[in-house]
């Protein structure tokens, strides 16, 4: 390993040690009314949690309730993980709504204050950490969202029906208070992340910070859904297994929908499709400008492809196309998107990664592509293919273009560049700080 990839990977693994620190978080170079106002929502919510620490006392069956919610919740996002993970990008720059709100709502309902926060801090980590599609001073900001709509709800339910929290009232009135403490919930949630959308994007239309009309029904459901996993969990626990067991169905025929009103997966390798993987990357590209982050962009071309068609058939190439998709899925992050632009050819999307880490990841993905064993099927039978290389070209925003056009030029041009140069090399494009042409 060169010194200069040394370098390169010990600015990643420190970037990645940044994350869990907050005085490192991009939070600190927002403009000053974001900064102000995050930071005014989190000393508030600090100050509210403080406050009902000790208002109710915890019993055991407390706890056993927020494990309940606290597994069913991980299920749920681990179940849905992918989709939230799409669902994360194109919802950038208005609010994003999903159906967690079944948990922390029923959370609210049911479980003294302390347990409720515990319950929406862990659903906020896990969601972090497997979907990752935010920063984390985001997901801090959320989740203190959160914990302000849960106080506004359950003193909703409290002035309503005194005496009941935490718990289900029952009877009419009873209604009455959970559906006052749902709206108080939404509410609070929506106006608090609508605004903080607002001041980040004060040239965006304010419609964006509103959101759609489809989303907020999605909400409505999830309070729903809560309101009966609450009542469940009170009267007969062992049903809420089954109740999960709808919302996974649910939650994927709803938002499965969304994202195959046309088809965007390429059938022969499962990779994103060259329309999709160009839909996304203008959002994350808007999302790079806005928040002027690095993004990198990698195009990959298999070497002498053709002559391996030509020998074996086609059957033999589309297991060759196949075996580096998976290679590459397994050698990007949770957060990158590849995809398959046609042929031989991919393009990989590497969100908030400047010059240095994208030529990193290239050659990472150069090694393993050239290390690759894969069983083809020829017309003698099957096959031990071991002579699978690849050239790529990497190119970052804003080093290589400033607009997305520029960048995807940039990067098939470093791509052509490595094949006149040998071929089985990565070549990053002009400005980047970092090009690594090995063979």
């Amino acid at each position: 390993m060169s010194i200069r990839h040394r370098l390169a990977h010990r600015r990643l693994r420190r970037r990645n040690d940044a994350a869990w620190i907050p005085t490192r978080w991009a939070m600190w170079t927002q403009p000053r009314p974001v900064l102000g106002f995050v930071l005014a929502v989190e000393l508030i919510t600090f100050l509210v949690v403080g406050a009902t620490v000790n208002l109710v006392a915890v019993t055991g069956g407390d706890w056993i309730r927020l494990l309940v919610l606290v597994a069913g919740s991980a299920i749920h996002l681990e179940a849905a993980r992918d989709i939230e993970r799409l669902r994360k990008v194109g919802a950038e720059g208005i609010p994003y709504v999903n159906l967690k709100g079944m948990w922390t709502f029923a959370g609210i309902l049911i479980l003294p204050p302390p347990l409720a926060v515990l319950l929406i801090v862990s659903t906020y980590v896990h969601s972090w950490l497997r979907v990752r599609r935010v920063p984390p001073y985001r997901s801090v900001f959320t989740a203190t969202t959160l914990i302000l709509a849960g106080a506004a709800g359950a003193v909703a339910m409290a002035t309503i029906r005194p005496g009941v929290y935490p718990g289900y009232p029952s009877g009419p009135i009873g209604l009455v208070a959970v559906v006052a403490a749902g709206l108080a919930y939404w509410f609070v949630n929506y106006v608090l992340v609508a605004g903080a959308i607002m001041l980040s994007n004060p040239d965006s239309p304010g419609r964006n910070a509103l959101g759609r009309l489809s989303d907020q029904l999605i909400v409505a459901g999830s309070l729903g859904l809560g309101v009966a996993t609450a009542a469940l969990l009170l009267s007969q626990p062992w049903a809420v297994a089954v109740l999960l067991l709808t919302i996974l169905g649910l939650h994927r025929a709803l938002l499965v929908d969304q994202f195959q009103a046309a088809s965007r997966t390429d059938p022969k390798t499962g990779l994103a499709n060259a329309a999709f993987w160009h839909e996304i990357a203008r959002r994350e590209f808007a999302g790079a400008e806005r928040t002027n982050t690095p993004l990198g962009v990698l195009y990959l071309d298999l070497d002498h492809f053709k002559m391996l068609n030509d020998t074996y058939g086609h059957r033999a190439g589309d297991d060759a196309l196949k075996a580096v998709a998976d290679e590459l899925r397994k050698e990007v992050r949770d957060n990158d998107l590849v995809g398959r632009l046609g042929g031989e050819e991919f393009a990989i999307l590497l969100p908030r990664t400047p010059a240095a880490d994208a030529a990193l990841a290239a050659e990472r993905i150069r090694r393993r592509i050239a290390g690759l064993q894969v069983t083809i099927t020829t017309g003698s039978g099957p096959l031990l293919c071991d002579t699978i290389t690849c050239s790529i070209g990497a190119a970052t925003y804003p080093d290589s273009g400033t607009t997305l056009d520029e960048l995807q030029m940039a990067a098939d041009l470093a791509m052509y560049h490595a094949k006149d140069l040998g071929r089985n090399r990565v070549v990053s494009a002009p400005g980047n700080d970092s090009e690594l042409p090995t063979a």
